[in-house]
């Protein structure tokens, strides 16, 4: 049974915007980054026609970006030194957080009315949940419970618009635009 090798151009449609969201979270300078994308662009032309099952695409291309990480990373200890800052991005730049936290209440006010409510008081206004769950008359825990739901339908919203680079802790270090139904906030 022979297969056919998945076109490049859709390929790099599919997995360009996750693979640098990855090499940004593993690479600090934004530059550097791009630069391995197109290099990670060209490894995957040069051998796409010699992959065995179409299924392990994803994996093999982030095997790919690997390497490629660890062979900029060896080339550049051979230059210098790693400063540990370099593998990590510190925070997101102050433009980015701007954008970033103008979108806050826009996202917010597309949820249901009940999360947005609670969002707004837990998370904008700084009301603790405990205080709150007394204040509405239901547990602790029912409220705990209702904020997570809230935060993770939150997320959604924002992911739906954006792919997000996340350092080692969580943290959001760089962001992505995915369409033309997205428009900055």
């Amino acid at each position: 049974m022979t297969h056919s090798a998945p076109d490049l151009e859709s390929v790099w449609s599919e997995y360009r915007a996750s693979l640098l969201a990855f090499l940004r979270t593993k690479v600090s300078n934004q530059e550097d980054a791009d630069d391995l994308l197109q290099e990670i662009l060209l490894k995957t032309h040069k051998s796409l026609a010699s992959l065995d099952k179409v299924e392990s695409l994803k994996a093999w291309l982030f095997q790919i970006a690997n390497n490629a990480i660890t062979d900029f990373y060896r080339a550049k200890g051979r230059r210098n030194t790693i400063h540990p800052d370099d593998l990590w991005h510190s925070e997101l730049d102050e433009e980015d957080q701007h954008v970033l936290e103008g979108c806050v209440g826009p996202f917010i006010g597309a949820l249901p009315p009940e999360m947005g409510s609670l969002l707004r008081k837990v998370d904008l206004q700084g009301v603790p949940q405990k205080d709150h769950a007394d204040e509405l008359g239901i547990s602790y825990s029912t409220l705990k419970s209702q904020v997570q739901a809230s935060r993770r339908k939150l997320r959604e919203l924002f992911e739906d618009c954006c792919n997000f680079s996340l350092d080692h802790k969580g943290n959001i270090v760089g962001y992505e635009v995915k369409g033309d139904n997205c428009k900055p906030c």
